[in-house]
């Protein structure tokens, strides 16, 4: 992790547009593998990339109207991004876990790694925040790998605590995750 910081002034924080699938798509190829576990094999994080980080994908996320796709851009390049989903889905233990209604997921919020410790994630994740509180929810809630210390002390300092816990299938293995939840 570097000292860099952002120039607020320089830092750009918008909905995702039609024109930034392929970006985004290239954002999350190169970001999504620095939050899994060593223990997972390239292959399979090749392969949920494919299938859920593709810029098809992020089309389809944009179509959504229960999504919205947040981007930050540094002086105009694209640095990071988050990913919020209206309510709970349909995990068994996500329900038990997140008992404040109504909530926002946090699906996804990944910084290029030359902008880790620069500010940039904490613009994003406010963002996230005000965008989730816009909506009437009360909460707002994610899931994060057990194994990630990083990501748990970086969503501590934003206000989460460990609510439950629930898995995540990544390719053949079953991963276990904390949820976390930040009332709004």
């Amino acid at each position: 992790m570097d000292d860099r910081t952002v120039n607020p002034a320089d830092l750009e924080l918008d909905d995702a547009a039609a024109t930034d699938v392929d970006a985004l798509a290239q954002l999350a190829a190169a970001t999504f593998p620095l939050a899994c576990p060593p223990s997972v094999p390239p292959d399979d994080v090749a392969a949920f990339i494919a299938a859920h980080l593709s810029p098809a994908r992020f089309a389809d996320y944009l179509a959504d109207p229960s999504r919205t796709v947040l981007t930050a851009r540094d002086g105009g390049r694209l640095v990071g991004y988050a990913i919020l989903i209206d309510g709970i889905g349909e995990d068994s233990d996500v329900a038990a876990a997140v008992t404040i209604r109504p909530a926002v997921e946090l699906s996804k919020i990944y910084v290029r790694s030359d902008s880790h410790g620069s500010g940039v994630a904490a613009a994003l994740m406010a963002a996230a925040v005000d965008r989730a509180a816009a909506t009437g929810a009360r909460c707002l809630w994610l899931g994060v790998n057990q194994r990630n210390e990083r990501a748990q002390r970086f969503y501590g300092k934003t206000g989460f605590t460990v609510a439950g816990t629930k898995t995540f299938r990544l390719g053949a293995h079953t991963e276990h995750d904390f949820v976390m939840m930040r009332p709004l």
